[in-house]
């Protein structure tokens, strides 16, 4: 058996990043920007005011105070996009509205709430200083200016940014399409009647979700029997893909035909047995694609039991995943909690246990178990906040500090 971080290593050196695609600016939310985006202007282009009220020359009002009010000219003006007639005279002042660009002349912009009007006359109570209520042009981006660096996840102020820029499309990485295949004489798909010995295929469809939550595109290759022909078919269906996963047929059972399988289709492996439970037996392969120019396929073959193919597709599928995607993060964040409980591991194998997460008294995070820890008890990971990493024969005791790897906000 390997390390964890041996495995992980072999699986990420065999990984290239995707190449990339054009799509339109809310399509590219949470996916990978490839280009730079420069600023072809400034923004604002022009001082603008930020409030309604009236724009003047701050000169003007130098004398002004509540008792000897200044009166000025109303004479003109401007609404949000428009521009003003003409240029503002001394002893004037142009009604102005949020947005509107300020006036040629005018400098300062005094709230409408806080002047009288008297007809076209205005009167301002107080010293308004240069610059007040307007935004300067370039106050968000000047001209020339990297607004956003290749590498980096686009949020949703990322999107206005780039509308703001005049951008209908914006060229990311591509999404991996990601082959999913279950095996195993005992399952039966979602719809198909259930014989005595089966049980409902939920594998797939975990692994489904999981690959939509690493933001790459799951492709249903069904479910094969325990037949080595049956099972190098349905993995050969998706040689087309970015990344093949198959779940169960990796132990040394009679009936475990996934190696074999691989290796009929020009797979080169490069692991097998990693050091952890649950989910020892785990393979990890390449295989000649059948895309033209694409190279190798990696393919991940992980345990059959719910619980570990979940707990594997965590540790090394989906920082793959994130790889190909052109993710910088690909490992999900990592904690110090404090055990609630007693958080046993017996046996050699480096533990993934089931955890909640709650605040302590402290304000720190404190970490419990979901309760029995089988491989096949998926409501363990319903309840699972993260996994608590636990040396082999090892018992964190309560109270005692503890390393989980977060998976969701509790």
């Amino acid at each position: 058996m390997i390390s964890v971080e041996e495995a992980l290593e072999r699986i990420l050196s065999r990984i290239p990043r995707l190449g990339d695609e054009r799509v339109g600016v809310v399509q590219g939310l949470h996916r990978v920007l490839s280009e730079r985006v420069v600023s072809p202007r400034d923004l604002p282009p022009w001082p603008n005011s930020s409030m309604d009220g009236y724009a003047l020359r701050a000169a003007d009002t130098q004398s002004a105070a509540a008792d000897r009010p200044v009166s000025l000219q109303v004479a003109g003006h401007v609404a949000a996009g428009h521009m003003a007639e003409r240029a503002l005279m001394p002893g004037e002042a142009f009604r102005i509205f949020t947005g509107a660009p300020l006036p040629d002349g005018a400098d300062a912009v005094i709230p409408q709430e806080d002047v009288t009007v008297d007809g076209d006359v205005v009167r301002i109570p107080r010293w308004v200083p240069m610059g007040d209520s307007v935004r300067p042009r370039g106050e968000d981006m000047r001209t020339g200016d990297v607004v956003l660096e290749p590498g980096r996840v686009l949020g949703a102020a990322d999107v206005a940014v780039l509308a703001t820029l005049g951008h209908h499309q914006v060229r990311v990485v591509r999404r991996p399409r990601v082959g999913i295949l279950s095996t195993g004489d005992e399952i039966v798909d979602l719809g198909g009647a259930i014989a005595p010995g089966q049980i409902a295929n939920s594998n797939t469809y975990s692994l489904m979700a999981q690959v939509l939550e690493a933001g790459a595109i799951p492709v249903n290759l069904g479910v094969a029997r325990d037949r080595l022909g049956d099972i190098r078919e349905r993995l050969s269906w998706g040689l087309g893909c970015d990344v093949l996963i198959s779940s169960a047929g990796v132990s040394v059972g009679e009936h475990d035909f996934v190696k074999e399988a691989l290796s009929g289709l020009g797979a080169e492996q490069h692991l097998w047995l990693v050091n952890m439970r649950p989910g020892k037996p785990i393979t990890f392969a390449t295989i000649p694609s059948t895309r033209p120019g694409q190279g190798m396929v990696p393919a991940f073959g992980l345990p059959g039991n719910p619980v570990s193919a979940m707990v594997t597709f965590e540790l090394f599928v989906r920082p793959a995943i994130r790889h190909l995607a052109g993710h910088a993060r690909l490992a999900r964040p990592v904690i110090r909690a404090r055990a609630l409980g007693d958080i046993p591991n017996p046996g050699r194998r480096r533990g993934y246990l089931r955890v909640t997460l709650s605040r302590d008294d402290g304000g720190g995070t404190a970490a419990s178990l979901t309760g029995d820890q089988g491989s096949g008890i998926l409501r363990s990971m319903v309840a699972a906040d993260g996994l608590a990493v636990v040396p082999g024969d090892t018992t964190i005791a309560s109270g005692q500090p503890v390393e989980v790897i977060v998976l969701r906000q509790p």
